[in-house]
This record gives C-alpha cells, structure tokens and sequence, in this order.
C-alpha cells in the first residue's frame, strides 16, 4: 500500500505514519551505480542529498573519493547495520560538514532562487512521492521522502534537478550544470531512523550557523502535529 496514494492530492488531513515503509531486510533490494551505490525498495522511504556543482572544493571532493575508496577496499559488503553506520558517519557526515562551510555560489540563499526549488519539490507531492521534511540550504537540499509503488529513485531526482536547474538558468540568466550529478540517498532502516533524520534535516540550518532567509524548511503537518505531541517520545 502506497503512502502516497493514500495522500493523493497532497491532503494531510489523516495521518500516514502507519502506511510508512522502511527497509525490509529479507525483502529484493535493487542496487544501481553511478558514482555512488543506490539501494531502493519499492515505495520506501528515504534520506536524500542532492547539492549544487561548485558546493564543494575539488581538491577536498578528490581526498574524500580517495578516503572513501580505501575504506571500502577493507570493509566490503554485506554491512551489518555498524559498519552501515560508520560508513556514513565518516563519509556522508564528511560531505554534510563540508558543504555546511558554504562554499562556492550559494544560490539558494536566494529566497526567489530556493522557491523555484521548493515548488519543483511540492509539483508531485501527494501522487508520485510524499514529502516528509525537506531543507533548501544555500548550496544544497537535504529531504525525507517515500516514493508511490513502482516510482524510481533515480528518476524523480533526476527530474528535480532538470526542471529546477532550466528555471533557475532562465531566471540568472545562466546556463550549464547547475547540480551535482550525483546525489546521496539512504533507505530509513526503522522509526528511529526516521525520526533521526526529521531531527537532522530541521536542525541544519542552525547547524550551519545560518539567519532567517537563507534558508527553507518545510515539515509536514501531521509530522509537525506528532512533535507537538511527544518531542521526547516518537511513536515506535
């Protein structure tokens, strides 16, 4: 069953948190490859990173390709769920920590340029995703999302960043790649998990030290309505 089906429209009047999927281990797991490995299952649930091209320096973007091979000459998969954590402490922490610094154009920090992203997120909400909680910082996007059945990972990515990058060249009056071509992306394991990233992705900007308007952030209201209930105790 389709949480986002469920949600068709982008009504959040009942909330779906019962219909949420998250990794199931003894379930088929398609893993695809560009510059990084992806694992999708049909109509998870995952934490995705997508950033702008120049958000990080070459020569410290070449160090953390060249770390990043050597750790995984000596920790080949299958991972249990400590090394998973390890890896993306060290890797995906990294890149989190270096794109925070702020470097390169930081187009987002425009509140004009961050809404062209926002509604690129929103078009499909509700019928071919569901958004949880996404931030728009200046270099780069963090969001929780579940995908409807057969929807594809890679596809809806890819169709943010086309979309969003022709609008956002028409209004700079630029042109070229805009994005990364890569993103990042994790399978949420479970409800802590979730819950985790929720924390995460709300507290980025003051993590990246940064003032009301240059950023966005977006949580649902049914997630909203949760936190009111039991910050210190999510539902499990």
């Amino acid at each position: 069953m389709s949480t986002c089906e469920e949600e068709e429209g982008g009504s959040e009047s009942a909330s779906p948190w019962a219909a949420l999927k998250f990794l199931r281990e003894l379930e088929e797991i398609a893993k695809t490859r560009n510059r990084l490995p992806h694992w999708q299952q049909e109509g998870a649930c995952y934490f995705i990173t997508f950033r702008l091209a120049d958000s990080l320096p070459k020569e410290k973007l070449r160090l953390w390709r060249e770390e990043r091979a050597a750790w995984l000459r000596h920790h080949p998969k299958p991972w249990d769920n400590a090394v998973e954590l390890e890896y993306h402490k060290t890797f995906s922490g990294s890149i989190d920590r270096f794109m925070d610094v702020g470097h390169g154009s930081c187009i987002l920090r425009d509140q004009m340029n961050a809404k062209i992203v926002a509604d690129t997120l929103h078009h499909f909400d509700g019928t071919r995703y569901l958004l949880h909680t996404w931030v728009i910082m200046p270099n780069h996007v963090h969001l929780l999302v579940s995908l409807s059945q057969s929807e594809s990972l890679e596809k809806i990515v890819s169709s943010w960043k086309r979309f969003s990058s022709k609008q956002l060249n028409d209004r700079n009056g630029t042109s070229g790649t805009l994005w990364q071509t890569d993103y990042f992306d994790r399978l949420i394991r479970d409800a802590n998990h979730f819950w985790n990233v929720v924390s995460y992705i709300q507290g980025n900007p003051e993590k990246g030290k940064l003032k009301q308007g240059d950023y966005q952030l977006h949580t649902a209201p049914w997630i909203e309505t949760i936190q009111g209930e039991a910050d210190s105790d999510p539902p499990s």
